[in-house]
């Protein structure tokens, strides 16, 4: 019997792209999104944000033209919410900054709230205000910077 000598073994060979792209594979794994890619929403392709802020457009110009203050009060409030919705969304992926917009949020509900429903003079509801505004500031900041690697910003090509 004779003693056959086994070869090495080779490494497989690279596969292109393009092979990569048409193999079937029994697991596909979720695509992550790249730094560059806006996230997506949880409710998956329905435009939900963009028909939010066209409801406020509408309500906006209604209340404009038939002078109606409770529509532009719920125009400004819709389209705010739209806004607002589209910002948390890409500051805390990473993809850009919105630290101002989300500290002035907190920092005008509590200066409207004192105001109103507190009975406080309009000092120290923007004092307070002023201080919601830093510490929310200060927050997103730091959210923006564990989300994004460590970027402090993100704007355009610009990155910091």
């Amino acid at each position: 019997m004779s003693k056959r000598k086994s070869r090495p073994k080779r490494p497989p060979k690279p596969k292109t792209a393009a092979a990569v792209k048409s193999a079937p594979s029994a697991k596909t794994a979720p695509r992550k999104a790249s730094a560059d890619e806006r996230p997506p929403a949880p409710w998956g392709n329905f435009p939900l944000a963009e028909l939010v802020i066209l409801a406020g457009i509408i309500a906006l110009i209604y209340g404009v033209v038939a002078g109606k203050e409770m529509a532009i009060g719920a125009g400004v409030v819709l389209a705010g919410l739209g806004g607002l919705e589209v910002a948390v969304r890409e500051h805390f992926a990473g993809y850009r900054s919105h630290t101002s917009l989300l500290a002035g949020f907190p920092a005008v509900v509590v200066a409207v709230a004192l105001f109103y429903v507190g009975d406080q003079i309009i000092a120290v509801c923007l004092g307070a205000g002023v201080v919601v505004f830093a510490v929310a500031f200060y927050l997103a900041r730091r959210a923006f910077q564990r989300a994004s690697g460590g970027l402090s910003f993100r704007i355009g090509g610009m990155r910091g």
